[in-house]
This record gives C-alpha cells, sequence and structure tokens, in this order.
C-alpha cells in the first residue's frame, strides 16, 4: 500500500477542503427515505474533525447508480442526518458543479459544511460510464466535475474505501491536480484490512458462504496460495459448490438453481482447489431445507434431497464453531444461508454468535454479510467491520484498487 498522508496531519484551517465519502445508503423503494444510516455513520469522524479543526468544508457523495436506479436520488436527506448526528447545521445544494454549486462553496467560512448533490447526476460518475467509455485518470482531470470543482479548493480528502474499487473521477482524478490525503475511515479500513493480510494472529480463519461465489473463490484463490489461511470453512451456495466437488448429489431442485445462477462452472475450480489443499477447506457435512414451514436436515451421506437447500446442518454448525472459538484471526463474507426466512436462519445465527464470541481478532465485511450479522448480533462485538462490499474482495483477494493506485501514482509525483 503506498504512504498516504492521512486528513490527521493537515493543517486545514481555513482551507478549502473536499472530502469524497461513501454515504450511499440503501432506501424504500416507495417512499424513497433512507432505511439504513450505517455508512452516514461511519462518516462521522472525518466530517466532524475537519469540520472542528476549521476546515472550509465540502462533501461530495454518490447515492444508487444505473444499476440500482431506485436508489438514485437526491442527497437532501444525507444533510439532514448529518446535521442531526454532528450537532452542526450540515448545508446542501441541489447541484453539484455548476454556477450554484460554485457560488455557495466560495461562501463557505471556517467551519461550515456544504453537502453537494448526489455526484452520480453526472454521466461520468455512473458505473455504466466507467465500463463503457474507459477515461484515463488524465482525462478524468477535463471532466465536467473536476475541472469545474478543483480551482475552487486547496486539499482533496478521500474516505470512500467501499468505493475504492472504482475508476470514477471524484475517486482518482482529484489527487492528480490537489495536495490528497485519506481521511479518518479509509485509513483505518486500509490498515486493519492489512493487518489481517499480512500478518494475521494464528490460526486464521476464513469463514465463506453467501451466494456471491465469486467473492468467495477470488477469496480462497489469495489466501490459500499465500498462506494466509489456515483454514477456510466454506457454507451458503459456495459450500454447496464444493459439495458437488467433491461429487456428492445434491438434488435437483438445488442443482438447478445453481445452474439457473451460472455457477456451475465454479465446480472446477473448486476442484482444483480441493486437490491443492485438501486438508484446509471444509464443506458442510450436512444441510437443511425448509419443507412445509418445517426445517429438516439432511447429512451429505443422505444426500440427494428433492427440496432446496437453504442452509447448513447443526452438526456442520458444531464443527464451525469449534474453530471458530480456538482462531486466532476469523474473516468472514456472506451469510450461511438464506437467513432471512424461518427455518433457514439456524446456521447464520449460530454462526453470527460463534464468531462475536470469539476471543480472536473477528472482521467482516460485504453488504449482506453486514447486513446478516446486524440481525443476529451486536457489531460492536466484531473487532473489524469493513463498510465495503467490492472493495473488500478486491483488496482481500489482492487485486489492485483504482482509489489506492491513484494514491500511490500521487505520492511518487511528489517524491520526484
Amino acid at each position: 500500500m503506498p504512504d498516504i498522508p492521512s486528513s490527521a496531519d493537515l493543517d486545514v484551517t481555513g482551507q478549502r477542503v473536499l472530502l469524497r465519502v461513501d454515504i450511499n445508503s440503501p432506501v424504500d423503494p416507495v417512499t424513497k427515505r433512507i432505511v439504513d444510516e450505517s455508512r452516514i455513520d461511519k462518516s462521522l469522524p472525518t466530517i466532524r474533525d475537519l469540520a472542528a479543526r476549521g476546515a472550509r468544508l465540502v462533501v461530495m457523495a454518490h447515492q444508487g447508480d444505473a444499476l440500482d436506479y431506485h436508489n438514485l436520488v437526491p442527497t437532501e436527506e444525507h444533510a439532514a442526518k448529518l446535521t442531526e448526528k454532528l450537532g452542526r447545521p450540515v448545508q446542501w445544494v441541489d447541484d453539484v458543479a455548476g454556477p450554484e454549486a460554485r457560488r455557495r462553496i466560495q461562501a463557505l467560512g471556517n467551519g461550515e459544511i456544504l453537502l453537494l448533490d448526489n455526484i452520480r447526476m453526472y454521466g461520468e460518475e455512473l458505473s455504466t460510464f466507467e465500463r463503457d467509455v474507459r477515461l484515463t485518470p488524465e482525462q478524468m482531470a477535463d471532466t465536467y466535475l473536476v475541472r469545474n470543482l478543483a480551482p475552487l479548493f486547496d486539499l482533496y480528502v478521500n474516505d470512500a474505501f467501499a468505493t475504492a474499487h472504482r475508476a470514477a473521477p471524484s475517486m482518482i482524478a482529484f489527487q492528480r491536480l490537489l495536495p490528497s490525503a485519506a481521511g479518518l475511515l479509509l485509513t483505518a479500513e486500509v490498515e486493519g484490512l492489512s493487518r489481517i493480510l499480512h500478518d494475521p494472529t494464528r490460526p486464521a480463519v476464513f469463514l465463506l458462504g453467501g451466494l456471491k461465489v465469486s467473492d468467495g473463490f477470488s477469496v480462497m484463490g489469495r489466501v490459500l496460495g499465500d498462506g494466509l489461511a489456515d483454514r477456510i470453512l466454506t457454507t451458503g451456495v459456495l459450500g454447496e459448490i464444493f459439495l458437488l466437488a467433491d461429487g456428492i448429489e445434491l438434488g435437483p431442485t438445488t442443482e438447478r438453481f445453481i445452474a439457473e445462477h451460472d455457477l456451475l462452472h465454479h465446480v472446477d475450480e473448486a476442484e482444483e482447489l480441493l486437490a491443492d489443499y485438501p486438508d484446509r477447506i471444509a464443506a458442510p457435512v450436512d444441510v437443511a431445507v425448509v419443507d412445509g414451514g418445517v426445517r429438516r436436515e439432511f447429512a451429505v451421506a443422505d444426500l440427494p434431497t428433492d427440496t432446496l437447500i437453504v442452509d447448513v446442518g447443526e452438526a456442520t454448525i458444531s464443527a464451525y464453531e469449534v474453530v471458530i472459538a480456538a482462531a486466532g484471526t476469523v474473516f468472514v463474507n456472506g451469510p450461511a444461508g438464506a437467513y432471512e426466512h424461518e427455518g433457514a436462519d439456524l446456521g447464520t445465527r449460530r454462526l453470527w454468535a460463534a464468531v462475536a464470541a470469539a476471543p480472536g481478532m473477528t472482521a467482516i465485511g460485504g453488504g449482506d454479510t453486514v447486513a446478516s450479522a446486524k440481525r443476529f448480533v451486536d457489531l460492536d462485538d466484531i473487532g473489524f467491520v469493513s463498510t465495503a462490499g467490492g472493495a473488500l474482495i478486491r483488496f482481500v483477494s489482492g487485486q489492485p484498487l483504482p482509489l489506492l493506485d491513484a494514491f500511490g501514482a500521487a505520492v511518487d509525483r511528489r517524491s520526484t
């Protein structure tokens, strides 16, 4: 990781500071009101610190995207939430980089805060634009957003680790034009995850599950190959794919579900991992279905079943609880089953309780992971909770992150 300056070390009094945060929040599809404020809460320390030290602070953030259009709403409610939580006014402007936004930015006094409207109202910030147009960082510096905002500021701070995998102008272009630093949250996220990856307390256990199987395989390839994981515990659909790789027939309903989600190609990958690391990957020894509202469990030896598999069974849960309790480090991504449904929540419920009670270092991340954890345990009982999903998986699996690359390039330019 590049040696990124911290916002805590900057002299910001009287300086115009542009702060990029990730306060992208789920909204009710009918009322369009925010239903989860977790990321807003995580943004508070950096905002509070910069404003308290007299920065003329402008906050920019996205909300929703082309791929989740129902969440693409203005950030006006976010400003109201921030005002309430910070105990100081957070102004809002129905503009991002146009004349009114620029006027309001120039009018800010020391310690005042202004939140811009949703930056994804600009096409150049949408994921589809990033995918289809593919601007270089140099070209991004000439986009409307950057061209209009950069000349107004003295400093740029990024605190949006959850968006670190996005190569968007607001994330990677301002570093080319302004002195730049990492916010408190970004610094904490990178340092916390780096400790897990570079020097984990042994034994290091990775509990992986959920439906997004590609994430699990990305993580396993890195942590097994680099010797970071002493044990992988598989649950969810990921665990079912490892059972298929071990020659276990799950049953037509479950196998059809896996095929319809285009996940069968991962079976070959699982076979290779089992061949290379036979003693380090644990697959479920029993599974559960819900039939007529009643939970039923099957030992792997008693499969296949005609009913959809929705959870791991109690024997698997008990075995995994023992491993978690003895671990020095536990990293979790993905729930153990369809935890939203009664009868399919036992694995997720008990394994989260085991993680929360574990004496070792515990870390979790990913949207569905955190949502499932909040359902069953107090997040304060988890050692490290990442705000990120896609960025977290890329970081853990050793893939480059555009945000960190942009900071690294800025550091290199300053040293030459």
